[in-house]
């Protein structure tokens, strides 16, 4: 019953595998050895280039194209020795498009990620943005188009999912209708993220404002994007979100904003000084940019009156710190120069205790 295990009773002879293995290694050694060469060579090219493109492009194919050079070697060594040629023949079906998938998907992430380095160094920050934003999304399209023609034909070279699959072909309209059905959120999310990259009402880096809530955007994805807030919140918010409905974006041009401070004072407040006090000190101030400053009043109320105190500032940054700086400079200004301008609806009983006290 054992003998068929025994090594003597096979129909290889010793001869043929020592002849297998030594083309076997042979196969791979060149291989090796020609992927050495090739990348030393483009290595030596991308180091005289002025782009930083082709730096990253080689490095992220580099592991990948070195299995690829391999299964070709052994493809090749294939068709000189027929046991390598039978058990190749199994394997080749499935490592086949899995190594071409991979030599694909490290090619999209070489070039995204080499083309977000390059453009970091125009300095204009504006423009960073928006092609980070172009290159995130549709480096993520395209590597999620990959990995799904990759799994589908590694899936198609087992004889048993090729079958099922031949068996779904045969009835097209109820597979259609069931492909259609599973593949709507992917699809939308698809087509949602292709509509935000060439679209882009917002980019990576914007400071956005949405369903009540304001932060800069870190990431966006076909599905959602990512908004982190001031206090280090991560908002995890749906593309279409974004797409459907209104949002404030608050560097859709660039960072140069105007914002305002609103002090609500006493009817009787005397506004020419608050207006010259409030110049002098947000033109002396070093976070002003020199575009916008004016005091205006913006409603008259029986009991109180609005001053509207807008600024103008390089960043959102600067904008935020100009402004809570003019708004703590003009409330103790007030208290010191005009304390009559502050309203006041506090209640005093301590003069009414004492009497109360005393009666």
């Amino acid at each position: 019953m054992l003998e068929r295990y025994d090594p003597r009773n096979w129909p290889i002879s010793y001869e043929g595998l020592l002849h297998t293995g030594i083309v076997l290694t042979a196969a791979v050694v060149l291989a090796l050895v020609l992927h050495y060469l090739v990348f030393a060579a483009l290595r030596r090219f991308t180091k005289t280039s002025d782009s930083q493109i082709d730096d990253v492009i080689v490095e992220r194919v580099r592991k990948p194209l070195r299995w690829a050079i391999i299964g070709f070697a052994i493809s090749i060594a294939a068709e000189n020795d027929h046991l390598v040629g039978d058990g190749w023949d199994v394997f080749s079906s499935f490592l086949t498009p899995f190594v071409l998938g991979w030599v694909a998907y490290s090619l999209v992430k070489g070039f995204a990620a080499g083309y977000s380095r390059q453009v970091e160094l125009t300095g204009d920050e504006v423009a960073t943005r928006s092609l980070r934003t172009r290159i995130s999304i549709l480096s993520r399209t395209a590597t999620f188009a990959i990995v799904i023609i990759t799994i589908s034909l590694v899936m198609l070279s087992i004889p048993g999912v090729a079958k099922v699959g031949t068996t779904l072909l045969a009835s097209a309209g109820l597979a259609a209708l069931a492909i259609g059905a599973a593949a709507q959120p992917a699809l939308k999310s698809l087509i949602s993220g292709l509509q935000m990259a060439l679209t882009q009402p917002l980019r990576i880096g914007d400071l956005v404002k949405v369903e009540g809530q304001a932060g800069r955007v870190e990431e966006i994805r076909m599905s959602f994007v990512t908004v982190r807030t001031w206090d280090e919140r991560v908002l995890v918010v749906p593309t279409s979100v974004f797409l459907e409905n209104a949002f404030e974006n608050w560097s859709r041009v660039s960072e140069k904003l105007t914002g305002p401070v609103m002090l609500h004072l006493d009817p009787a407040t005397k506004v020419e000084p608050i207006r010259e006090e409030f110049e002098r000190f947000v033109k002396a101030h070093p976070l002003w940019d020199g575009r916008n400053v004016a005091l205006l009043m913006t409603e008259a109320y029986p009991e109180s009156i609005e001053l509207r105190l807008s600024m103008s500032a390089e960043t959102i940054g600067d904008l935020f710190n100009l402004r809570c700086a003019t708004r703590e400079h003009m409330v103790e200004w007030l208290r010191e120069n005009q304390p009559g301008a502050l309203i006041r609806h506090r209640l005093e009983v301590e003069a009414a205790n004492q009497r109360v006290m005393g009666g």
